[in-house]
């Protein structure tokens, strides 16, 4: 597919809509999704991930209100950052799993189903990118289920560990309750192009982990026991961009405490 430009909201399914944020980097590849979504023929809308703390972007989402509600994925400032000066804007709430971010409502749990704007999306706890990722399986008349997963999965690549708040045996286990959602649910990701089929994506992702660890594993057996996060990922992460070996070195940190536990 071609990728969509900036500043454009673009229609993914007859519920959800994206507008991408120009805050590209390598780790948030072309930028930001913010999804906007509502039931065909319904006025007022639900917003996933305003974004960056970026004026420019937040009014532009807001022009596809009104907003009923706000949900975070997860508290990173490229998905929650903006969140506050969103509402300002909106008057709408903001709701997510940690507390210290929701707005004019109260914080989600696992299972509950909210509705609004003719859409009804079902929390599913996925920790392990960080401790309060969540993703939302987004259902509503005339389309199949999506699941939209923050950087739980991402459209491209793989994602990080935010070690030591994220962790990987956590992680491992959200990859399989995903990978046990139904055949063809479609993935709306944080960052990257939609995806067809995420328990076919969660299934690769489980693969990759598998092979990451038995790459540290053999890593240990060369540089010894004891051998630190940057001293595994300069021998792993050999023919990566040395750009990325930052966020590597979270990675390899959580592989590390989840084969030393």
């Amino acid at each position: 597919m071609t990728h969509p430009t900036y500043a454009q909201l673009r229609a993914v399914t007859p519920l959800a809509s994206v507008l991408l944020e120009e805050n590209p980097s390598p780790m948030t590849l072309e930028g930001t999704n913010t999804w906007v979504l509502r039931a065909p023929g319904i006025e007022e809308c639900v917003v996933v991930d305003p974004g960056e703390d970026e004026i420019g972007h937040l009014e532009r989402v807001a022009a596809h209100g009104p907003v009923a509600l706000v949900l975070i994925t997860h508290r990173h400032h490229d998905h929650a950052g903006g969140a506050a000066r969103f509402a300002e804007l909106t008057g709408a709430p903001v709701r997510a799993l940690d507390p210290s971010l929701v707005l004019g409502s109260e914080a989600l749990g696992e299972g509950e189903v909210v509705a609004a704007a003719g859409v009804e999306l079902r929390v599913v706890r996925t920790p392990g990118h960080t401790s309060d990722s969540v993703s939302f399986l987004l259902d509503g008349p005339g389309a199949a289920q999506a699941v939209l997963t923050g950087d739980t999965i991402l459209g491209r690549g793989t994602t990080v560990i935010d070690h030591p708040d994220g962790k990987l045996g956590p992680y491992l286990d959200s990859l399989r309750r995903i990978a046990d959602l139904a055949p063809g649910t479609a993935v709306l990701p944080g960052h990257g192009p939609e995806l067809p089929d995420a328990p076919a994506v969660a299934a690769a992702y489980l693969a990759h982990r598998e092979q990451r660890l038995e790459q540290v594993r053999g890593a240990l057996d060369r540089l010894g026991a004891g051998a630190s996060a940057r001293q595994v990922v300069e021998l792993v992460y050999a023919d990566v961009d040395e750009s990325l070996w930052p966020a590597a070195e979270w990675s390899v940190e959580a592989q590390l405490a989840y084969l030393r536990a």
